[in-house]
């Protein structure tokens, strides 16, 4: 039986998870693929079923869990942002040549446009990396049939599977048609038929590899048979079209399902070489219409050697950059632009700020304060909402590259003869990937102050347990921090004279020294309020 539910894709993709028979899901909270997790650990039938799903500490813990999992003989699901992949790549590589035994789906959501995110890397180009098959649902009715079917080809060609989504596939609504009643779970372990193929020494994957390269060259060869790769005919040669995943539904937004061109739908990787060669010797000229990077118009373009005149994003029929948008399509079929109505111009655009009442604030106010001293100060900060101090009224930090980076950064510029060289990390993101920094820094007592800004959860994302919560010191002493230089306040407008102190005195200790300043996030403490307010009644 089927039940009809309008999702997000996001719950789409959840929802296809637990009905394939998910043991767990593993993931760290980044926008835009913190609700499939969310939306897990909502459902009744997690509780019931005793679906493992907590958060992990980084997405490379998330993936190598997610691995033993597989490794027992359990499904299981595994969720990022698209930057989280360079996170867990070591063993999403390692992982595709040991390969699979019970099902493994990597969910990797993209942010074109860079609506939450410091980058617009494609994860296709992993895909194709790695020789990992990929898939691309076009509609939340999509993403919830390919879970599924992505853990049954993850099993039956003993592989990892990728499932691509965007923000715009992430963050939409449709309705989904879903099965009543969920595949149950693998109830006993089961181990690899041929375990040492887990064993990635090098007298073992040599014999691996070539087995990977001959299941992706027989996907290859059946990509057109492939349940989500669709070629539709049409009466003109004069173009052809091909539209990945949700590009396809802009496609049709436009054109609908009756046009007068051909068009290849493609939703699943790796995509159908021959039919595309065969598109390109009927029509004159080829529209490839792809979310991201222009991923198969490289690939057309740099395998298929043809007088076709092949337009997309490299060519500038539509934006290089970006996410696209239907209007975009239009733009490149030569169709009329719709006209809208413009805000008004009135509208003073808002960049993002620290909440009222948010203990950051009361950090980078008593930081500004004590480095007016040092003018040639640098301060290395981090991915997170303490981000934010970039903008005015703080304008406190220099620089931010990647999780854990702040560390590291301040320790190679202490090196290099920088004072003071300051740090500026979360608490989340100091266990995401801030400790072995930190190690670092320890072993030869780098001249730096680390100050870890603790607001007791993962607040960016929407407030997840934070891995660390209650144990930084404990962290930190084992690690090896100077006790006598590991410094716990609390910052609030009152106590900006005593925090400028206890800063003001490890800066000028040339030595490593943290300073962990504690108040919980005003957001989560709001929650709590109610929480307690509620229980109370």
């Amino acid at each position: 039986m089927k039940e009809k539910k309008l999702l997000l894709g996001n719950e789409a993709v959840a929802m296809g998870a637990v009905n394939a028979g998910i043991s767990g899901v593993y993931a760290y909270p980044g926008t835009p693929s913190t609700e499939i997790t969310e939306y897990i650990q909502s459902l009744s039938i997690t509780k019931k079923r005793g679906i493992y799903s907590r958060w992990c500490t980084n997405e490379k813990v998330a993936l190598e869990t997610a691995l033993g999992v597989s490794y027992v003989g359990k499904r299981v699901l595994v969720c990022m942002k698209h930057v989280g992949l360079n996170v867990a790549a070591d063993p999403f590589m390692n992982g595709i040549i040991a390969g699979a035994n019970g099902g493994i789906v990597l969910v990797t959501a993209d942010d074109p446009s860079m609506h939450s995110s410091q980058n617009e890397q494609d994860n296709r180009f992993y895909s194709k990396f790695g020789f990992c098959p990929c898939l691309e649902p076009s509609n939340q009715q999509e993403a919830y049939d390919m879970m599924n079917y992505g853990f049954e080809l993850s099993e039956k060609n003993n592989t990892l599977v990728l499932l691509r989504i965007t923000t715009r596939m992430a963050h939409s609504r449709s309705i989904v048609e879903i099965d009543a009643e969920a595949k149950p779970i693998a109830k006993e372990i089961k181990f690899p038929a041929h375990p040492n193929e887990w064993i990635t020494l090098p007298a073992n994957t040599r014999k691996k590899y070539p087995t990977v390269l001959a299941n992706y060259n027989e996907l290859e060869e059946k990509s057109l048979e492939l349940p989500f790769n669709n070629y539709f005919e049409g009466k003109s040669t004069k173009l052809g079209i091909i539209a990945s995943g949700i590009a396809n539904n802009y496609l049709r937004e436009n054109i609908g399902y009756d046009t007068d061109y051909p068009v290849l739908k493609i939703c699943q990787y790796p995509f159908p070489k021959k039919q595309i060669v065969k598109m390109a010797e009927q029509c004159e000229s080829l529209l490839i219409i792809e979310e991201g990077q222009p991923v198969i118009e490289e690939m057309v373009r740099g395998v298929f050697p043809t007088k076709t005149k092949i337009m997309g994003r490299l060519s500038g029929e539509l934006p290089r950059a970006g996410e696209l948008s239907p209007d975009d399509v239009r733009v490149a079929l030569g169709m009329k632009v719709n006209k809208y109505h413009k805000p008004s111009e009135n509208v003073v655009p808002r960049p993002p700020a620290l909440c009222e009442g948010c203990g950051h604030r009361d950090v980078y106010n008593s930081l500004n304060e004590v480095l007016r001293s040092y003018p040639n100060h640098k301060v290395f900060s981090d991915i997170g909402c303490y981000t934010l101090g970039a903008l005015p009224p703080f304008r406190s930090i220099n620089t931010c590259i990647d999780m854990g980076a702040s560390i590291t950064m301040a320790k190679g510029a202490a090196d290099a003869g920088l004072y003071p060289s300051v740090a500026v990390i979360g608490d989340s993101t100091f266990t995401h990937s801030g400790m072995t920094g930190l190690l670092d820094a320890v072993n030869v007592n780098a001249d730096m102050t680390i100050i870890i800004s603790d607001n007791l959860t993962t607040a960016m994302t929407g407030g997840q347990d934070s891995a660390g919560t209650g144990r930084l010191e404990d962290i930190c002493r084992g690690i090896g921090v100077n006790p006598d230089h590991l410094r716990v306040v609390i910052p609030t407008p009152k106590t900006l004279e005593e925090v400028e102190k206890v800063l003001k005195e490890e800066i000028e200790y040339h030595g490593l020294s943290v300073v962990i300043p504690r108040r919980e996030c005003i957001q989560s403490f709001r929650r709590h309020a109610k929480e307690r307010k509620k229980n109370a009644k």
